[in-house]
């Protein structure tokens, strides 16, 4: 494909974006960007989602990981299902109950300011770090197929890319990203399923047939039962579980999401449609996986890093309608991550950290223009970490972010956990400290696994592990409450 063409379409697309953003965002106000006044439809928030969970990291790291991992990943995904439950379950009554807007207010209502300042904290540093990652994958695919050609510097790339996001989002907020998510999901599953159709084109053969050989070859294996193996079924399904109750259920992009519902029954409907919806688009995405390594196969197409087999074939062996096809594709799984990331920081800096919320004499002018720095500066944070990551870009994406989830969000997974489901009061000075040691241990745990553990290798329930210690360390410095007292709000 020509690097003028899929600069046109990148254009396209754009201009539709701005389109939705226009009719949403007017009229708009602080309550309309944190929470979108509380009147999205349950439906639209459910289908928009599936395309912010998936993002650039699943539109090309999980067909790429086929090839290491079969279909393994697939375990993790039935774990997902029981974590939304979950959150439908125990979480969403919770926040609704509580009318929160950041989640993390939770916390100081529980614990007291220390552990809620923690907790947000560590939200904004998973967040910036997850979302940075989905961006740079994205953004360096554009880079190396269009700007390189045009030898334009990699920072203005970036520059670009963010500086729309930022255009689209700066006063809507979620009101509009409710429904830019939505247009969004369409596209990128729309990519997937003609990509498919493609691939199985030129290899001479239909759909139904390719898929068949999938099943019955080795690619399509699910469940791995050596207990050392860092991929083994069981660590598979329950880290699933946790890390949709923490990169879900604990974030604040994603709840901002369901907390613009109308109601709480209007949420839990929204999860439930959405976790179902979700187990077949990843069973999707698996299977064009191994399409491409068939045709890989078939082609000799060789490729230095996983994430790079997509866009290779897509752009230098498939037909130029594919290649806009899967550029349409990943586009449109790469503004919802990002645009959600930034919306939903912007919440958590401007509420739980500069209390916006609660200053009724400030007026509201000049809180939406507090909210408009903020804003600004998160997304230049992105840029800056966004650089960073195009120095270290070393392993594959999906790896990266599953690893930094396991630090980042384990400490938020043991302080909820502790919240919910004890009677005890914590140190809240200590908190901090707890939750920065959890992390570290782990850290050290993982490196020297083989060695403590009979060669056992931590994958995904690293996310546990961090968890349960900050739980652990929670406890070790809380004290039960005297009778009487009520101090937690569930």
């Amino acid at each position: 494909m020509k690097p003028f063409l899929i600069l046109g379409i990148f254009l396209g697309y754009t201009a539709l974006l701005f389109t939705v953003t226009w009719i949403t965002a007017r009229k708009a106000n602080n309550q309309s960007f944190y929470i979108g006044n509380r009147i999205s439809p349950w439906f639209v928030v459910a289908y928009g989602m599936i395309g912010a969970s998936l993002s650039g990291v699943t539109f090309m790291s999980v067909p790429g990981w086929v090839k290491e991992t079969q279909f393994s990943y697939m375990v993790v995904v039935f774990g997902y299902l029981f974590g939304y439950f979950v959150i439908a379950l125990v979480l969403l009554p919770l926040y609704y109950r509580l009318k929160l807007t950041s989640i993390y207010t939770y916390l100081e209502k529980r614990f007291g300011f220390w552990s809620y300042k923690t907790g947000a904290g560590f939200f904004i540093l998973s967040r910036i770090l997850g979302a940075s990652l989905r961006m740079f994958l994205v953004i360096n695919v554009l880079q190396v197929f269009v700007f390189d050609a045009w030898n334009v510097p990699f920072w203005v790339n970036v520059l670009i890319f963010i500086s729309l996001i930022i255009l689209y989002t700066l006063k809507g907020g979620i009101r509009t990203i409710v429904w830019t998510d939505t247009l969004q999901t369409t596209f990128m599953l729309l990519a997937v399923v003609l990509s498919v159709i493609y691939i199985s084109k030129e290899l001479g053969t239909s759909v139904f047939s390719l898929a068949s050989n999938v099943i019955g070859s080795s690619e399509s294996r699910m469940f791995i039962t050596d207990w050392h193996n860092e991929r083994f079924f069981l660590k598979q399904f329950f880290s699933g579980m946790f890390i949709t109750i923490s990169m879900t259920g604990l974030d604040q992009e994603m709840m901002q999401k369901n907390l613009s519902c109308r109601n709480l029954r209007e949420a839990q409907k929204n999860m439930f449609t959405f976790s179902g919806i979700l187990i077949f688009v990843n069973f999707l995405f698996l299977i064009l996986g191994a399409f491409l390594l068939f045709y890989a196969r078939h082609r000799n197409v060789t490729v230095a890093m996983s994430d790079d087999l997509f866009p290779t074939i897509a752009f230098n062996y498939l037909s130029p309608v594919a290649g806009i096809v899967f550029l349409i594709g990943l586009i449109s799984a790469a503004f919802p991550s990002a645009d959600g990331a930034i919306t939903s920081l912007t919440t958590s800096v401007s509420i739980d950290f500069l209390g916006l919320e609660k200053k009724e004499e400030m007026a509201e002018g000049r809180k939406t223009k507090t909210r408009y720095l903020v804003h600004i500066s998160i997304a230049l944070i992105f840029f800056i970490c966004i650089l960073i990551f195009r120095a270290l870009n070393d392993r594959a994406i999906i790896d990266k972010l599953f690893t930094i989830a396991g630090y980042t969000y384990g400490p938020l997974l043991g302080l909820f956990t502790f919240g919910l489901f004890t009677k005890r009061q914590v140190n809240d000075r200590v908190t901090p400290y707890i939750a920065v040691l959890s992390p570290v241990i782990c850290y050290f745990l993982s490196a020297f696994s083989v060695q403590l553990f009979n060669g056992y290798r931590f994958g995904f329930e690293l996310l546990l592990l961090n968890g349960f210690l900050t739980f652990t360390g929670l406890w070790a410095f809380s004290k039960k409450l005297a009778p009487g007292i009520i101090n937690n709000p569930l």
